[in-house]
């Protein structure tokens, strides 16, 4: 008889077990619905029988979406125990009272929950998070003031994210120096919140406080060295890459480092055109000595920083080039022409032909890399694509079409191949093999790099547009033969071609393209009024044709760089995405467009 009680009480209880779960899951269903009033009248029963947090926040949710404050009221009251009540439920009162206007008796519910405050981190923190979901920053504040006027520690990270919530940037900065003096663990957690809360690139005036309170900090505790690598980062952030170098070659100083970070710097500063700080930071790695293992590549990347905006200056400077290859000759003697000093060597090179008029030891200096050993396939292509180049500067265009080939045969579906297949067709431009060149052309259209695709699109555009659709083929050869002789540097002779065209053939299709040739030659030669007025008069004559947006982006390049007329250039860019949206260049005209005119482009 026993065992038959228990088998009907076990029945019994699965069956209520199993109504109060079918319950739940009603309640759940219309309270997802957006059917409340339903979900009521099975939470009714329900909060009676199991009052978990869940089933409260659902009943909660319920009743308020209802409009019933009495009920709500009473429900979350029903879980205040007297002088044991936690201080969160009195936040939930509050909440309750903001919910339906009842300002003053919200306020004696959060006095009351401050007054029940307790002396320990985990209860001030619980309680702010409390009232800061509720939005009330102050109070939050008020919390942690509080916590630690009754000895609670260790509350600065989180006055870090609440003085960022609140716009006290003073305040938070000042939390995040006293938690990294002593956590300074934390760093990648303040590194972040200074890039959340402060976009001291946007703000400048948030910058200087930073830096001011970062500088002071580092004085004040001159063992620390989290506050310099927050210099070197802030000092990233707003691009001031040679102040970055002073702190990160401390750092490295005080360290005992390899120069890693000194590398990772100049790599930066040279991504954004700052070579000289590049150049200092590779020159101090490589003042290392020999045994550092950044040795070969800061030696020569510091060489290659300094090469760098010589060879795009405008007008160039050929006896600091010169200087600077006497340098490049000392590395390779201390060195020796390796594998790792082969893209110095290559360097050297390009400058030798292309700005010393040296091609012959150009030609010797590139035949030398190739005989390397044990040199990498990549950089024997590079050294093949410059000695075609410089085969094409000498006018050798067939044993430079040779090379190209080798290099596309190798690397058929690589950058490498695509870049040879471009200079093969280019060459047969030059020779005036139209039909030929513009096959080749075809073929990179469909390039997987963007820019051999741009440069394919437009030789092709230049090759359809002016001799496809010409009975006379004259004009378009001539026009390659200037365009060679302008790549070769021979200028006066380039000119003369394009002179015959315009006399012979006044008004051809190719003006537009004549005159920004002319444009780019006068640039190359240093002379930036002439080039402007090409490239306007290509604007103000040629506005339909396809170089009118190239012209508008050198004005306004131009304007910018070399002239600092920011007004003068923006008013180009802005003309330049007005007229023609989808030129290639409207993506940069748009950067600096908006750079210019001050808008946040993050």
């Amino acid at each position: 008889m026993k065992k038959a009680w228990i088998l009907v009480a076990s029945v019994l209880i699965a069956a209520t077990t199993s109504w109060s779960q079918s319950d739940l899951e009603l309640a759940e269903f219309y309270y997802n619905e957006g059917s409340y009033a339903q979900s009521k009248l099975y939470l009714d029963q329900i909060w009676k029988r199991n009052k978990t947090k869940m089933v409260f926040d659902m009943y909660y949710d319920v009743l308020v979406a209802l409009d019933d404050f009495d009920a709500a009221e009473k429900l979350v009251k029903s879980r205040m125990r007297g002088k044991n009540t936690r201080a969160n439920a009195y936040v939930e009162l509050g909440q309750l009272y903001l919910h339906f206007g009842r300002e003053a008796e919200a306020r004696d519910a959060f006095d009351e929950a401050m007054a029940r405050l307790q002396p320990s981190r985990n209860s001030a923190i619980g309680l702010a998070n409390a009232f800061t979901k509720l939005n009330e920053l102050d109070l939050a504040l008020e919390v942690y003031t509080k916590a630690q006027a009754l000895g609670v520690e260790n509350l600065d990270y989180q006055l870090v994210d609440l003085e960022g919530r609140r716009g006290n940037y003073d305040g938070m900065i000042d939390a995040a120096m006293r938690l990294l003096h002593a956590k300074p663990t934390y760093f990648r957690n303040i590194q972040n919140s200074f890039i959340r809360n402060l976009r001291v690139l946007d703000n400048p005036e948030l910058g200087t406080l930073l830096k001011g309170k970062l500088i002071a900090s580092a004085r004040n505790y001159p063992d620390d060295s989290v506050y310099p690598e927050l210099l070197v980062w802030y000092f990233n952030q707003v691009k001031d890459f040679g102040n970055a170098f002073i702190h990160a070659k401390s750092l490295d100083l005080r360290g005992g480092e390899d120069g890693n970070r000194l590398v990772e710097l100049a790599q930066t500063a040279a991504r954004n055109a700052d070579y000289d700080t590049a150049a200092r930071c590779y020159s101090y790695v490589s003042g290392k000595g020999r045994d550092n293992p950044y040795f070969f590549t800061a030696r020569t990347q510091s060489l290659r920083m300094r090469m760098e905006p010589l060879l795009n200056a405008v007008p160039t400077d050929n006896a600091a080039i010169a200087n600077l290859t006497v340098e490049y000759r000392q590395t390779l003697n201390d060195l020796g022409l390796t594998v790792e000093t082969a893209g110095i060597a290559k360097d050297l090179a390009h400058a030798q032909a292309f700005f010393l008029q040296a091609p012959e030891e150009a030609i010797a200096t590139l035949e030398s890399i190739l005989e390397i050993p044990t040199l990498y396939d990549r950089m024997a292509a590079l050294c093949k694509l410059e000695l075609g180049d410089i085969l094409v500067f000498q006018d050798n265009i067939w044993d430079a079409s040779l090379l190209f080939s080798q290099v596309e045969l190798d690397f058929k579906d690589d950058f490498f191949g695509h870049e040879a297949k471009f200079r093969n067709a280019r060459i047969s431009y030059y020779a005036g093999d139209f039909d030929w060149a513009q096959a080749q052309l075809d073929a990179l259209k469909a390039s997987t790099s963007k820019l051999i695709s741009n440069d394919a699109i437009d030789l092709s555009l230049l090759i359809t547009d002016n001799y496809a659709m010409d009975t006379i083929s004259e004009p378009m050869w001539l026009y390659a033969q200037a365009d060679l002789l302008s790549t070769q540097h021979r200028y006066d002779q380039a000119r003369a071609k394009l002179d015959s065209i315009i006399t012979v053939w006044p008004g051809h299709a190719l003006e537009d393209e004549i005159l920004m040739t002319q444009g780019q030659m006068a640039l190359e030669q240093g002379d930036v009024d002439t080039a402007l007025v090409l490239f306007q008069e290509v604007v103000d004559l040629h506005f339909d044709d396809i170089l009118a947006d190239d012209a508008l982006f050198e004005l306004g390049r131009l304007n910018e760089d070399y002239l600092g007329n920011e007004e003068a250039a923006a008013s180009y860019f802005e003309q330049l995405l007005f007229d023609y949206p989808n030129s290639l260049h409207a993506v940069e005209a748009r950067r600096r467009f908006r750079t210019m005119r001050g808008d946040d482009i993050e």
